[in-house]
């Protein structure tokens, strides 16, 4: 399984719950559900009051701290979904507001999918999430994507139709790559634009990233810590570029507006594929002399982490 669709650590602390039950892909075989698509009911009248207690808490500090951090779409996007603090959503409430808006839909599954089911949704418009939600005792450690992070990260950006156009053709080229071995470099575009990518606006760098945008500790350490560099999206260097699935980014590359999406999504792939046999790959600190950087990191944070580990 290449963890392509974003399932972040959060984590504030690195300290793994092992006795956390495993969902989807990750449960082995007893994670799989009947469906082929590997979708399943949501479920939402199962969900306990302790459930929507957690998804409250997690609601309300993340919408209080992200103001005048997300980008304006993701906002716009909020305000318009049925989406609040008092319960989890329904995931068919959401899929009509969505659907009227850019044509996507909200699918429930258990969990991680595997990759080609994964693209399968994507490209005809689907967006899976996870239908279980964490453990009040691990508000900050996210070992899988649950619904938080796949509804509150995710959903507000399908609302934008440059965001729900590219996700499509993401979906459509993940399989593409699969095809041509190529689906580890494929990865790095959605992580570092889906998941983990910033945006200028006119006040300054913004968050649209589902796996920031979804995090307490990443929101604020994304913008205000001064140990990651924020270096200019270019195409061809992030296809290079290695990322962490174990703590905070050291690297964000930044778009100068959601639109050159656009671009992305037109793209033809199989060239740059061809081109990545060789050259350098780069680690998630390199600097390179033809980057665009505009903040240099200190490393300060990651560097401390790794003496810290010896």
């Amino acid at each position: 399984m290449v963890r392509c669709r974003g399932d972040p650590v959060f984590a504030e602390g690195l300290g793994v719950n092992s006795t956390a039950a495993k969902h989807g892909l990750a449960a082995g075989e007893h994670g799989a559900p009947e469906r082929s698509d590997w979708t399943v009911d949501q479920g939402w009248h199962a969900y306990t009051p302790k459930q929507h207690a957690v998804w409250k808490t997690l609601f309300e500090r993340q919408t209080q701290l992200l103001e005048g951090l997300a980008c304006d779409a993701f906002v716009q996007g909020m305000k318009k979904l049925p989406m609040s603090a008092d319960q989890i959503p329904d995931f068919a409430a959401l899929s009509e507001v969505l659907h009227q808006s850019t044509g996507w839909q909200v699918v429930a599954v258990p969990g991680l999918v595997p990759d080609d089911v994964f693209f399968d949704h994507l490209a005809h418009r689907r967006f899976p999430a996870g239908n279980f939600i964490r453990a009040a005792d691990s508000l900050d450690y996210l070992e899988e994507p649950d619904v938080f992070h796949d509804v509150f990260g995710h959903v507000p950006m399908l609302m934008h139709p440059v965001m729900a156009d590219f996700i499509q053709a993401y979906g459509k080229g993940g399989l593409r790559a699969q095809q041509l071995g190529f689906l580890k470099e494929l990865a790095r575009v959605y992580w570092y634009t889906v998941e983990f990518g910033l945006v200028r606006q006119a006040e300054g760098l913004r968050i649209y990233g589902a796996g920031i945008a979804s995090s307490y500790s990443e929101s604020r350490f994304s913008l205000h810590s001064d140990s990651p560099n924020r270096i200019a999206f270019d195409l061809a260097r992030v296809l290079r570029t290695d990322y962490r699935i174990d703590d905070f980014q050291e690297v964000y590359f930044v778009l100068n507006s959601l639109d050159d999406l656009l671009a992305l999504a037109q793209t033809d792939f199989a060239p740059l594929y061809e081109g990545l046999a060789h050259g350098t790959h780069y680690t998630t600190g390199d600097v390179l002399p033809q980057d665009t950087l505009l903040c240099a990191g200190t490393g300060n944070y990651h560097r401390e982490r790794r003496r810290a580990q010896l």
